[in-house]
């Protein structure tokens, strides 16, 4: 049975226009949409090694070899949405020599901005737990090791 719009009656807006005169209806948008774009605005930010502790990021791995999902996309981000307003809270690891309480406040920034702007909720906060310092292998301490009775080093 054809439709209106095939018997060439005017087809309706999608919904009537609200008390402002924008069109009306109900937006939601999921917790790992907002979670996607937290996640990508956090990693762009420099001294940001990766996000999520190192067990999660393994038990997350398996998760997703197993059930055949992406979990790593979000991985270290927890989000909390209502009808207009979004909380994050975000894992991270950090790269050594960049100061923490520095990389906290550029991520707690990015995170703001980048979920206000594209998701068009208000944040009300944005947690960040910084749960490890990255050190190169260069730099590691356990990678050296004192060659005894010289004071010298000798690198493992």
């Amino acid at each position: 049975m054809p439709g209106p719009a095939a018997a060439g009656a005017p087809v309706p807006p999608p919904s009537a226009p609200g008390p402002d005169g924008e069109p009306g209806g109900r937006t939601s948008i999921a917790e790992q949409a907002v979670a996607k774009v937290a996640a990508i605005a956090a990693r762009a930010v420099p001294g940001v090694f990766t996000l999520g502790t190192g067990a999660g990021r393994t038990l997350g791995a398996v998760r997703d070899a197993v059930a055949g999902s992406d979990s790593s996309a979000t991985a270290g981000v927890n989000v909390e949405v209502g009808e207009t307003e979004a909380a994050v809270d975000i894992t991270l690891v950090a790269d050594y020599g960049v100061p923490l309480t520095g990389i906290a406040d550029a991520v707690r920034a990015a995170v703001y901005t980048a979920v206000e702007d594209l998701v068009g909720l208000n944040v009300v906060e944005v947690n960040v737990s910084i749960a490890d310092v990255h050190v190169p292998d260069a730099l590691d301490t356990r990678a050296v090791k004192r060659q005894p009775g010289t004071g010298q080093d000798q690198h493992a």
